[in-house]
């Protein structure tokens, strides 16, 4: 049976997705705009990196634009969405990918300035994208589905991360609240919680074989998974397909975030 794209049905949609030079975010700017989605994506550092996703979305006829956004600040926000909207229109996708990691650092020795800056990133940036596209739907009275890209520590930590797993926390909390505020608006609102990820991330596992193998063996599937698999997932919940879907967190790990208590 031939495999139905979920997007056929999306060719007036126009998506953001942060983070999309590198990662869970490039993966999703191309699944989108592969699929003919027109995208704005945004970078913090590497424009190259960048403008490469842009040009490999043009070169399958796609459109795409590349900013460089900190998102979280409020002005560059607007500025991110203000260009999406004079270039492809409206923006009703929204992938909220852009994001820090745990510093490793734990409480008693972690700045102030430390946590703030994992809190803005992770939980403050998609605070602020969430709020600006959801204004301009409400004055274009359309619907719209926002994915934000969360992580199984959110409800599992780890000594280390408390800077990541209080921001995750609280984005697990910011997209139930805001599913609630928007489902009568038909504005669904759901994250993803990856496990371990072969992306940059991850760098430390890639460049070392060894460290890969022991990091797998934890994991029941017995792999880690792809940014490709997260984008699918992603996108799938963008899609009218998942129209009854919305204040959830799915989770993509091989089962790794069920072996907590186990052996003891």
């Amino acid at each position: 049976m031939a495999r139905v794209d979920p997007f056929r049905f999306l060719s007036s949609s126009v998506a953001v997705v942060t983070g999309g030079e590198s990662g869970i975010g490039r993966a999703c700017a191309l699944r989108l705009g592969l699929a003919g989605i027109p995208v704005a994506l945004t970078y913090f550092r590497d424009a190259k990196a960048a403008h490469d996703v842009v040009s490999e979305i043009a070169g399958h006829g796609g459109r795409a634009i590349a900013r460089q956004t900190d998102v979280t600040s409020e002005a560059e926000v607007e500025a991110l969405f203000a260009a999406a909207e004079a270039t492809f229109g409206t923006v009703d996708l929204l992938v909220n990918s852009a994001g820090l990691n745990m510093s490793g650092i734990f409480l008693r020795d972690m700045s102030l300035a430390q946590f703030d800056r994992i809190v803005r990133s992770d939980l403050y940036g998609p605070f602020l994208t969430c709020r600006r596209m959801v204004r301009a739907l409400d004055a274009a009275n359309a619907p719209g589905r926002i994915v934000n890209t969360s992580s199984i520590h959110e409800r599992a930590p780890r000594p280390g991360g408390v800077d990541y797993d209080a921001a995750k926390g609280g984005l697990a909390q910011l997209t139930a609240t805001l599913a609630l505020e928007l489902a009568p608006r038909h504005i669904a609102v759901n994250s993803v919680a990856p496990g371990m990820i072969l992306t940059p991330m991850n760098q430390s596992a890639l460049d070392n074989p060894q460290a890969l193998a022991a990091r797998q063996s934890a994991i029941p599937w017995g792999r880690a998974g792809t940014a490709e698999e997260v984008a699918d997932l992603i996108a799938y919940l963008l899609s009218p397909a998942a129209d009854y879907i919305t204040g959830t967190t799915v989770t993509i790990d091989g089962a790794l975030s069920l072996t907590i208590a186990q052996g003891a």
